[in-house]
């Protein structure tokens, strides 16, 4: 079966739950879409309000508290938030990329320790922090065992350590200055290839079709291991086609809607997930788009998704939405674009009306078509 690029994009927006909002439970929605980003504190719920029904921010609170959704360093070494279930086993399958990351960095090595000193402080730090615990308490404990205080030491354990962001501030759950609680349970380093393949499956079922190399994209595993995972599936699988000749993989039963599928205008977060799941960016942003959206630093800009593509940025200002388009605009298109601007503004209202400010700076150099102040 050929799969045609827009089939690719509504099987995406189909599957992040973007076609419509779903009336789901926020720990389902959760693992519906397998894993939100979450570097900036407010987009796995800004992120959450794009996709389901009625999304309340105190029910994704309530998640965060009793940890069925879990906030921890995971693919491509930054933080997502994931279902519990999920945890266990993603955090398997990344944790010998998460400590290649570090181990061998010079904020590390220039400490003085070897990886099996590092290793050796593991349940000390399992320990300690079964209840929350800051940096600054996290750091003493360390230097108590080692006899000295290293930057590095920390630096190298917060990343691959089975450790939870622990919920610590208004309005967002999670504040600047973080806490560290230890994840339970965690998976045993000898049951990797499993990991993996769970990891891969949750992809294929929340992102798919993909190739190796989307995969690869998204976890930052390498090609080698993703694709022996795929062969370890096998009959589990399903071979596609993409529409430039690559070999896709898929569920059995994972979700082709039409290509003719409406979708509705969105107001995606900071680093929403869809946009960083992919080599082939393509499939959601405009070829001549990606780098105005993911910034060289790798800030990746709040987006317009306009009948399933990005077409422009967003940001709050007073009394509204400020929506920058790079394309002109039908008017019935910015009428959707205005009836989402006033809903979120309403949601923010209760939280912060100013959300992403400290990124205001990008909006200096980005070419616009039409900009227009969407009243909240």
């Amino acid at each position: 079966m050929i799969l045609s690029a827009k089939q690719l994009n509504r099987a995406t927006l189909g599957r992040q739950l973007l076609l419509q909002r779903e009336a789901l439970e926020v720990t389902e929605g959760v693992y519906r879409v397998m894993a939100l980003q979450a570097q900036e504190a407010a987009s796995p719920y800004v992120a959450l309000w794009n996709r389901l029904a009625h999304f309340q921010a105190a029910d994704l609170d309530a998640s965060f508290a009793a940890s069925a959704v879990v906030k921890a360093s995971l693919m491509r070494i930054t933080l997502h938030v994931v279902h519990a279930d999920d945890y266990p086993a993603v955090h398997g399958a990344m944790l010998a990329s998460l400590r290649a990351s570090r181990l061998g960095d010079p904020r590390f090595t220039e400490s003085g320790l070897t990886t099996a000193d590092l290793d050796a402080l593991l349940p000390h730090l399992v320990e300690f922090t079964a209840q929350p615990r800051t940096k600054v308490e996290i750091e003493g404990m360390l230097a108590a065992h080692l006899g000295f205080q290293h930057p590095g030491v920390w630096w190298a354990l917060r990343t691959f350590a089975p450790l939870w962001h622990a919920p610590t501030a208004w309005p967002w759950s999670f504040g600047f200055r973080p806490s560290f609680v230890t994840a339970r349970p965690t998976l045993q380093a000898e049951r990797y290839a499993e990991a993996v393949q769970h990891l891969v499956r949750r992809y294929l079922e929340a992102f798919g079709p993909a190739s190796v190399q989307d995969v690869a994209q998204f976890t930052r595993l390498t090609r080698t291991v993703v694709r022996k995972a795929l062969d370890l599936l096998g009959d589990e699988l399903r071979k596609r086609q993409g529409p430039d000749g690559s070999e896709l993989y898929d569920l059995p039963d994972g979700w082709l809607p039409d290509e003719d599928t409406p979708a509705s205008p969105r107001l995606l977060p900071m680093w929403d997930s869809t946009l960083l799941a992919y080599q082939d960016r393509s499939r959601i942003i405009p070829p001549a788009y990606r780098r105005l959206v993911i910034r060289q630093n790798g800030d990746v800009l709040p987006t317009l998704l306009v009948d399933g593509y990005v077409a422009g940025v967003w940001r709050p200002v007073s009394g509204g939405i400020e929506a920058t388009a790079f394309h002109p605009l039908s008017e019935a298109t910015w009428a959707g674009l205005a009836s989402e601007a006033e809903a979120l503004v309403a949601f923010l209202a209760k939280r912060d009306p100013d959300v992403y400010r400290r990124y205001a700076h990008w909006w200096t150099s980005l070419p616009s078509a039409e900009v227009k102040r969407l009243p909240g």
